[in-house]
């Protein structure tokens, strides 16, 4: 029997050192000055413009795209000035961009600049700017702006490529509509938490229907969609949701949006760090650890936490790793969320089975060779080997079976297994911390496999998994070799 321990809270780390701090200016109505007449500082004048600047542009020389852009201004006006810049150019304006040709000239400008208190950018000269421009994801209001702090451009114009695929255009008018509603929702009257529901149920219509324009009476629809929950609206929530295996990239867009929302996470050792980076940082976290053969939490201290936390209001947010469902006991936390008149919702996650068979490319099913693939534990709650098993099942050539936290058991349940039809020369492989970058892989005849496991004692949770079909594995890497840091 594992010794126990008390849920505890986790203390936030610090935030990572930033390369810049994105910032995003209020430049409406304010002044901007540009010098330079080139195709790029006309880019950066456009950019002034869109956000409401009013531009001068100090240049002797201009291209087309810089009259051009004059002529037809996205927003504020750019006004040309077919001169050099002057010192008391820099008089009240909001920011400064420099278009200069030498070194020389940009320490000139950048020097004017300062001197009048306005924050200066050089094109292509990242050691004299105060700040930079970054690539630029524009579903105004919703703005998106990604920096390398100059060191690969190239990288943040591909990410501005995925998210401009994953933001549909029609967003920008939820954002609009969004900032439109807001006085009227301080007005109506509703508690802060049903002002946050307000703004779950837009955003979930709004993910749902992308493309369509908001209507007049969608605030008041979804106004009473809100009063229409009455005390529910204030109540808290329990979501149980699967952290997957390990690999944060594994997580579904679901859980990413329910740990961006959650009041408090309570979350087990077996959750890696990189999956509550993705949490919002204004969130508790508080470590509820269940580790086998370790100090681990009692079941009910977790699930009357659980229940008081939501029951004062809070978004509570149960993080396992794998799939909730598969050896999670989530059949008990949702009997005392029940119990207790808690709404209660489940995300599944991607159980460690799948996720270790996907990381290796190897099928837990295949036709002419597994009918069925099952999951069994591999200790029972007092942690012996589980009495119970169907050891026929586990004999069948036909079957896949993933053994889950077999760590100090598994000698006991191969002895069993054979005595019970199990042939000795069965594949197996061990996967310890599936999907992680330590991922350490033994691949081995299933009579000799507790005897490997023992002897290498690879670091992490550990799974295994018995049927033909892991005899791929044992091709590709050989009987006798383990394998470390699989390859993605």
């Amino acid at each position: 029997m594992s010794a126990s321990r008390r849920p505890s809270a986790t203390t936030p780390g610090r935030i990572e050192p930033l390369a810049r701090l994105p910032v995003f200016l209020a430049l409406d109505g304010k002044r901007a000055v540009v010098a330079g007449g080139t195709p790029a500082a006309a880019w950066k004048a456009e950019l002034l413009s869109a956000a409401g600047a009013s531009v001068d542009v100090y240049a002797e020389d201009v291209s087309d795209e810089m009259t051009q852009l004059a002529n037809q201004p996205p927003r504020g006006t750019i006004v040309l000035h077919p001169r050099g810049w002057r010192p008391g150019d820099f008089l009240g304006a909001a920011v400064a961009i420099g278009g200069c040709e030498g070194d020389r000239e940009a320490h000139s400008f950048v020097a004017a600049a300062r001197a009048a208190g306005v924050p200066v950018n050089v094109v292509d000269k990242p050691r004299f700017c105060d700040f930079s421009f970054g690539s630029i994801v524009n579903r105004s209001p919703l703005v998106l702006g990604i920096s390398t702090d100059g060191a690969a451009p190239i990288f943040a114009q591909a990410i501005r490529a995925k998210l401009e695929a994953l933001l549909p255009r029609g967003f920008a008018r939820w954002a609009a509509a969004a900032a439109r509603w807001r006085p009227s929702l301080i007005q109506a009257g509703l508690s802060f938490a049903a002002r946050r529901r307000f703004w779950q149920v837009v955003t979930a219509h709004a993910v749902l229907h992308p493309e369509r324009e908001p209507a007049a009476g969608d605030f008041e629809r979804f106004l009473s969609e809100v009063r229409g929950l009455g005390a529910t609206a204030e109540a808290g929530s329990v979501m149980l949701v699967g952290a997957g295996p390990g690999d944060p990239e594994l997580l579904t867009l679901r859980a990413v949006r329910a740990l961006q929302s959650a009041d408090i996470i309570l979350f087990d050792d077996l959750v890696s760090a990189g999956i509550l980076d993705f949490a919002r940082r204004e969130a508790k976290k508080m470590l509820v650890g269940k580790t086998g053969h370790a100090p681990s939490c009692r079941q009910d201290d977790i699930n009357t936490l659980m229940v008081n936390l939501a029951k004062s209001g809070k978004r509570v947010v149960r993080l396992k790793g794998g799939d909730p469902m598969i050896f999670g006991r989530a059949g008990e936390e949702i009997a005392a969320c029940r119990a207790a008149g808690i709404v209660v919702e489940v995300v599944p996650g991607i159980t460690a089975a799948q996720g270790a068979a996907a990381r290796l490319a190897l099928p837990l099913t295949q036709r002419g060779k597994t009918r069925r693939v099952q999951y069994i534990t591999g200790h029972s709650k007092h942690g012996a080997l589980p009495p119970d098993l169907d050891w026929q099942s586990l004999a069948d050539p036909m079957t896949t079976t993933a053994v889950y936290m077999p760590g100090h058991t598994l000698a006991a349940l191969v002895g069993k297994a054979l005595t019970r039809g199990l042939d000795p020369n069965t594949p197996a492989i061990a996967v310890a911390g599936a999907t992680r970058p330590d991922q350490t892989v033994i691949a081995e005849r299933i009579a000799n496999l507790p005897r490997r496991l023992a002897e290498e004692a690879p670091r992490g949770p550990i799974l295994v998994m018995i049927g033909r079909l892991m005899a791929a594995q044992m091709r590709r890497d050989g009987v006798s070799r383990t394998i470390s840091g699989c390859a993605r």
